[in-house]
């Protein structure tokens, strides 16, 4: 039995109690139910009683053992007992545990979707780094963050709509352009401008796909000039990244069209009809302090030239009108101060911080070799890139990596553990559990082992015990993934199952020694390994990481 059908059974037999007149109360759509620490204990336990026991005018303990009673026709549940003040221990049948495996080799990729994002359309907006230079490690962060955290959405349901904004208006797309021009010229970089080999290679590329003499252009149009073609090579170069990263976004919006499509105009002209807009020494302001924000905000400046914040009170209100219902942003450290005043705009619009709006804030990722720091791109200087990682370790440890710790911590990604071949490595620990059932399957095959019988009955060893509690936790993990914006929860469940199925084939043989006759128990536990290798699989595809068949 999964938590979540033990919760239903526990849903069920409160609501019986009350029907029979035994409580008054109102029932609750789901309880939860959690692995006790001690398997003495049971194989799951609930506070329920204590949650409930006041409500419906009952001592906890009161509580708990009339439930319990009632729990005790459950089908699947063995044995029902009480600990301390009214917790509910559950111990649930061989057979209705083992009938996990059948559930789980029929779902097959569908195990652990859920459902309770169905007609949620969310719009998630992550990497978004500047069209001035390579995706840089924080990005490299967020690109495989982001994408999980897609992958995840969709799997409960959820339409999502992956968007990559180029911030290609303003101040920082000049200084590209004016460095560009001077590495052309053989030029020291601009005092504010950008270094790097890349900026070479482009400025390069841009004389040599351009027929026009550029350099004998005057400085003003020689710079337009590679402003134009520089920044569509760096566009090109950034998706090309991101795409062998295994990344690709449904929409790459750029910040220039809302000024070109005059979005900017009339998204202030919204805000002035909503009463929201003032002007104050020649300038156009946001009364966001109305909405929480610590101070009210400059929109256009009195030298008639737009602030930051024009573009993105334009772009919100672009991402409503496609009809989204969630505006998911994902934003690095040095942007925390930015979270007020996003909020406020959101506000300003009717709409509800935190629904329609939601900002979710990255730390800093560093590379060590030893403990030591790295610095190791020839391409960027010091900048460490999305293409240097994958370089060293590959897409697939890069992406478990930066995928399997919270964002809400700073992250030391380990260079020397992530090339190992061993289980100190946490994705090849997990590659390697799921190729091992691979590996087992075809074996049991070659040896007349098939799944052809089916006794749940069988899997009686602590280990199958073990694994199968394990593999019954997915769906619920997938949705607290979702539900906290978590998918790092996915990266350490499946590294727990994969040390219950390593301990499981050191314990149950699937396929009977030399001279043994097949048994049932050898095809029964046949589909055990096949559940472990979907539920590993399907945990595997929700971080974008490769689930490979041999090692």
């Amino acid at each position: 039995m999964t938590p979540n059908q033990l919760s239903e059974a526990i849903v069920a037999a409160l609501r019986a109690l009350v029907a029979a007149g035994s409580l008054e109360l109102e029932v609750p759509s789901e309880v939860v139910v959690e692995r006790p620490k001690n398997r003495e204990h049971g194989d799951w336990a609930t506070n329920v009683a204590m949650q409930l026991g006041a409500k419906a005018g009952l001592k906890p303990r009161d509580f708990a053992e009339l439930l319990a009673s009632e729990l005790q026709k459950s089908a699947g549940i063995e044995k029902v007992e009480i600990a301390g003040p009214g917790f509910i221990n559950l111990f649930v049948s061989d057979s209705a545990a083992g009938e996990l495996a059948r559930e789980i080799v029929t779902a097959g990729a569908s195990f652990g979707r859920g459902v309770e994002y169905q007609g949620l359309k969310i719009n998630l907006e992550f990497v978004s780094a500047n069209p001035t230079g390579p995706i840089h490690l924080g990005g490299t962060r967020w690109a495989a963050v982001g994408d999980s955290l897609a992958r995840v959405f969709e799997f409960v349901g959820a339409e999502v709509t992956r968007e990559y904004y180029f911030n290609d208006h303003g101040a920082q797309i000049d200084r590209f352009a004016r460095s560009l021009l001077a590495a052309a010229k053989n030029e020291p970089a601009p005092e504010d401008g950008y270094s790097g080999a890349y900026i070479q290679e482009i400025a390069a590329r841009v004389l040599a796909e351009t027929a026009e003499e550029i350099l004998s252009l005057p400085d003003d149009q020689a710079q337009e000039k590679f402003r134009a073609a520089g920044v569509e090579l760096m566009f090109q170069q950034i998706r090309e990244s991101l795409h062998e990263f295994g990344v690709d976004f449904d929409v790459y919006f750029h910040e220039n069209s809302l000024y070109e499509s005059k979005a900017v105009e009339r998204s202030i002209e919204r805000l002035r009809e909503m009463g929201h807009i003032f002007e104050e020494d020649g300038a156009i302001w946001l009364r966001s302090t109305a909405f929480g924000d610590d101070r009210d905000r400059v929109i256009i400046k009195s030298d008639g030239d737009a602030a930051y914040i024009a573009g993105d009170i334009a772009y919100y209100q672009d991402k409503r009108s496609r009809g989204f219902d969630r505006c998911i942003y994902m934003l690095g450290a040095d942007h925390h101060g930015y979270v007020p005043r996003m909020m406020a705009l959101c506000a300003a619009f009717g709409d509800k911080p935190g629904e329609n709006m939601e900002i979710l804030i990255g730390q800093m990722v560093n590379l060590v070799r030893g403990g030591e720091p790295v610095r190791m791109s020839k391409r960027a200087g010091t900048v460490v890139t999305m293409e240097d990682l994958v370089d060293v370790v590959g897409v697939d440890a890069a992406r478990y990596a930066l995928a399997r710790s919270s964002i809400n911590s700073s992250l030391d990604v380990d260079l020397e553990q992530l090339t190992k071949k061993t289980n100190d490595n946490p994705v090849f620990y997990v590659q390697y559990a799921h190729a091992r059932t691979k590996q087992v399957a075809k074996n049991a095959v070659s040896l007349g082992v098939d799944d052809s019988e089916f006794d749940p009955a069988l899997l009686s060893h602590e280990a199958e015990a073990e694994l199968l509690a394990n593999l019954s936790e997915f769906p619920r993990v997938v949705a607290q993934a979702a539900q906290f914006r978590e998918p790092h929860r996915i990266a350490r469940y499946i590294e727990v199952v994969a040390g219950s199925y390593h301990r499981w084939y050191d314990n149950c043989r699937v396929t009977p020694l030399g001279g043994q006759e097949v048994e049932s128990v050898h095809r029964t536990r046949l589909w055990l390994n096949n559940a472990a290798s979907i539920v590993l699989g399907n945990g595997l595809a929700l971080l974008g990481v490769s689930a490979p068949e041999r090692m």
